[in-house]
């Protein structure tokens, strides 16, 4: 019976021995997740395993349209991950202003079967716990997605990090609330679905990831205009506590509603605004919505936008700030120096005129403090004015409210940068959007004539972001030393050919725009 017992006892430990020196699953083979098993493409040049066009969320068609995200439907055997899904149905993308076509997503497939995501890894295994970077599309919540080859992961990958790109539903399949929709709801709400694919997504990053090598407790997420204005959203949610650890707003934020992408109001408007284009359509119930084609439905002009609607958020963000309610993670924010919106500008004289309407009872404060005595003046605080009152008030205010109710630190930046043009082009110089390419290391992704000026801001700038999504603090020895941004200490990264952190920009200018919105 002894011999017995010191057989088995050899057994058990020489199997226990073999499980834990097998060698892990290769990412490069395939990934099996909660839903079934993926494959990639495994580039054996720069290391990275590639992975798109894998679902996080069943497609959001037929009776699932304008309901929030359900579960994948698991499958079986091995899902082939190699080609980007179709983007969110949209107007045809198109370049136009600035936006060259690096910036544009794909013109097709369009699709309401959308909820892909991709992924890019550095990681051999699973056992490598590598920081994980999460990126959301801009587009007004009207346009984008995630095949933006601006967006591409790969070179951030071989920087350490293990890159998603997420696609989410825009415009009215994105953003419709309707009394019906809210009454069927379980959660008793309505509209902000392309926020709640967003949402969704991040449940699948923290359920999944540990499989491609990434650590589920080091998210950042972050995202541009639109994208921006979304992370604002998901750090104020109380519907994302434990899915995020940073986050990154590059030109976007809703701390004040002063701009298309902070106007949709409550629950009761947005439902109002519903039921108008449900009329629009000539339907009376949301049988007769559902039933309607996607391109009936892209006929009618214009699109939903995030709303207060009770649930993803409880109340406006800068409520949810003020009360010290959001995420307390660290942030970085910022805008680009000519984002490039607001009216053509105007003479001297005219923009005196219209300062009035602009400001009201504060236009005479606004002319005494910015004093305009030529038509170079005039037109230098018009364009300043476009990228803050758009941007930049959005950022300033986001760092006042999270230094005075969170701990966690906030890193401000602006980045000046003229971007390249080539022969054909306008010069738009710092524009919006222009950053992205640099801040992901992504000029290959554009014709361009960068210089090598260009590709040490943009080396430079993706160090940061990286460090940032390792640690929750952009410095690390031989970078310009970043300082963070409090109310007391108003600094902020300039981002140029030579890039320096020093004063917050146009910050008495700010602190004007600050109280007039705060009134």
């Amino acid at each position: 019976m002894k011999n017995v017992r010191v057989t088995l006892f050899f057994c058990s430990a020489l199997f226990f021995w073999a499980c834990s020196t097998q060698t892990p699953q290769q990412i490069k083979d395939s990934v099996i997740l909660a839903d079934g098993t993926v494959s990639g493409s495994f580039d054996e040049s720069t290391g990275i395993t590639t992975f798109k066009g894998i679902p996080f969320a069943a497609p959001p068609v037929g009776d699932l349209r304008w309901k929030a995200p359900q579960p994948v439907e698991p499958w079986e055997g091995v899902k082939q991950c190699t080609e980007f899904s179709a983007s969110p149905i949209q107007s045809t993308p198109m370049p136009f202003s600035m936006w060259t076509q690096e910036f544009i997503a794909p013109r097709e497939p369009l699709s309401e079967d959308c909820l892909y995501l991709n992924v890019w890894t550095p990681a051999k295994d699973a056992t490598e716990k590598r920081p994980v970077f999460v990126y959301i599309y801009g587009g007004g919540f009207s346009s984008g997605g995630s095949a933006v080859p601006i967006y591409d992961g790969e070179e951030m990958a071989k920087k350490g990090l293990v890159f998603i790109t997420i696609n989410y539903r825009v415009g009215i399949l994105g953003f419709l609330a309707h009394p019906e929709l809210t009454a069927e709801s379980p959660n008793n709400a309505s509209g902000n679905y392309g926020l709640l694919d967003q949402v969704e997504a991040l449940k699948w990053v923290n359920k999944n990831i540990a499989s491609f090598g990434g650590d589920p407790n080091n998210i950042t997420i972050a995202g541009q205009s639109a994208g921006a204005a979304s992370i604002n959203y998901l750090v104020a949610s109380p519907l994302t506590k434990g899915l995020i650890h940073r986050a990154i707003a590059e030109s976007g934020g809703t701390v004040f509603a002063t701009n298309a992408l902070g106007r949709g109001g409550d629950l009761k408007a947005g439902e109002e605004t519903g039921v108008k284009f449900a009329e629009s359509l000539g339907v009376s119930s949301l049988e007769e919505l559902r039933a309607k084609s996607t391109e009936e439905i892209l006929i009618v002009r214009g699109g939903g936008i995030p709303i207060v609607d009770g649930y993803f958020l409880p109340k406006p963000v800068r409520e949810i700030f003020a009360n010290g309610e959001q995420n307390d993670i660290p942030v970085i924010i910022g805008w680009n120096e000519d984002e490039g919106f607001g009216p053509p500008p105007v003479s001297a004289e005219q923009f005196k005129s219209n300062a009035k309407q602009l400001f009201g009872d504060m236009a005479d404060e606004f002319l005494a403090k910015f004093p305009i005595n030529s038509d170079k003046e005039a037109i230098a605080i018009q364009n300043d004015l476009g990228a803050l009152q758009t941007f930049g008030i959005q950022s300033y205010k986001w760092m006042q409210l999270q230094n005075e109710k969170a701990t966690s630190k906030v890193f401000m930046y602006r980045f000046e940068r003229d971007v390249p043009y080539a022969d054909g082009m306008s010069d738009f110089g710092a524009f919006h959007t222009g950053e992205v390419p640099y801040a992901y290391n992504n000029l290959k992704m554009s014709p361009r004539p960068w210089t090598e000026a260009d590709y040490e801001l943009a080396n430079l700038m993706s160090d940061y972001w990286v460090n940032f999504a390792t640690s929750g603090d952009p410095n690390a020895e031989g970078l310009p030393e970043w300082e963070a941004a409090t109310p007391d200490n108003l600094k902020a990264m300039h981002f140029n050919t030579t890039s320096v952190c020093g004063d917050l920009p146009s910050i008495e200018l700010l602190k004007f725009l600050d109280t007039f919105y705060s009134n």
